[in-house]
């Protein structure tokens, strides 16, 4: 129901599941709960001394931001004592972070990026954590990462939080998808928009175009399409977004209808990819399957992946389902 608050709403959806034992969903309320933290952190920014480099780099070879570190830390933190997780991954963590022997292990895993878009940190824009929820093998009291790396079409659940002029949360659990906007004056995220849907008829494309010299063809001749619009052939103009942040970029296709691409390209060999299977890739493409798009890397269907490594990259191609088949009809 609109205007649900998460939990009753959580609370509705496990009743329709009559051998649930509610560990799930205190699980998902435990997500909201670190979000809500890590939204606190964002929104305090220069006051707390939270923005700037922090002087050391993630697994990726990349500058972490203070709020990187602090999000992270926060995540962990809320979630590691809970009793409902065996074990987490994190794009900022090298090996997997297993939970202390002080705490009980549940049975779900967890994969996260706790400050998607952290390069927008420092001018104001739009970040967000993004979240996905795997089962973990019966009988397995210490995980490996070998046990992460499940295919997207295992995924229990998957979200996502903008930390933007509202907090809100996307998430899925395999039965469409929901938005949920942070109410502060009560400290609970509460349903605002329900049953998501992507428009199927769309005039924008988000890509880095910066990188188009280093495109394959099929991507290229995508993209010229897109800018002659119906000059070139197409039946409508387009416009370009770009705003360096996955979750402000997926949430504006799941309201406005779009594409967004990361495609393969040719600057280093070996990443192929920009972005993370595990961490990126497979949640966003299950909530954006969910809501009736599509996602692949140009060749086949990201969540059919069969993962390598838990920081394994792959190139992202996903959106409005008429506008990514026609870029998966040019790779073939």
């Amino acid at each position: 129901m609109n205007g649900d608050y998460l939990t009753r709403f959580l609370i509705h959806e496990q009743r329709k599941s009559p051998n649930a034992t509610g560990e799930f969903t205190m699980l998902l309320s435990d997500i909201a709960t670190a979000c809500k933290a890590i939204a606190h952190e964002v929104n305090r920014g220069a006051l707390a001394g939270n923005l700037g480099i922090a002087g050391s780099e993630n697994i990726q070879g990349e500058a972490q931001k203070k709020l990187d570190v602090i999000a992270n830390d926060l995540f962990i933190r809320s979630l590691e004592w809970t009793g409902h997780l065996a074990a987490m991954a994190s794009e900022e963590n090298d090996e997997i972070i297993p939970i202390p022997p002080a705490h009980a292990k549940g049975k779900y895993l967890i994969c996260f990026d706790p400050l998607d878009g952290s390069s927008n940190i420092d001018i104001n824009l739009t970040v967000g954590t993004i979240f996905s929820i795997l089962r973990a093998p019966e009988g397995r009291d210490n995980p490996t990462e070998a046990d992460f790396l499940q295919p997207g079409t295992q995924q229990v659940a998957a979200g996502f939080c903008t930390y933007g002029p509202t907090t809100l949360m996307v998430l899925t659990t395999g039965n469409g998808v929901n938005g949920f906007t942070l109410d502060r004056d009560v400290g609970e995220f509460v349903l605002t928009h329900p049953n998501m849907r992507i428009p199927e008829e769309t005039s924008e494309f988000a890509v880095n175009m910066s990188n188009q010299r280093y495109w394959e063809e099929p991507v290229r001749r995508y993209i010229d399409e897109c800018l002659k619009g119906k000059d070139g052939g197409r039946e409508k103009n387009f416009n370009m977004r770009w705003v360096a942040s996955m979750v402000a970029e997926v949430y504006r296709i799941l309201t406005r209808g779009g594409i967004f691409m990361y495609p393969y390209d040719t600057r280093d060999v070996n990443k192929p990819g920009r972005l993370r299977l595990m961490y990126e890739a497979n949640p966003m493409s299950f909530i954006v399957e969910q809501a009736g798009g599509a996602s692949s890397t140009g060749r086949r269907r990201i969540l059919d992946i069969e993962p390598n490594g838990i920081h394994q990259r792959v190139p992202v191609i996903l959106g409005s389902k008429a506008e990514v088949e026609r870029v998966v009809s040019y790779h073939r």
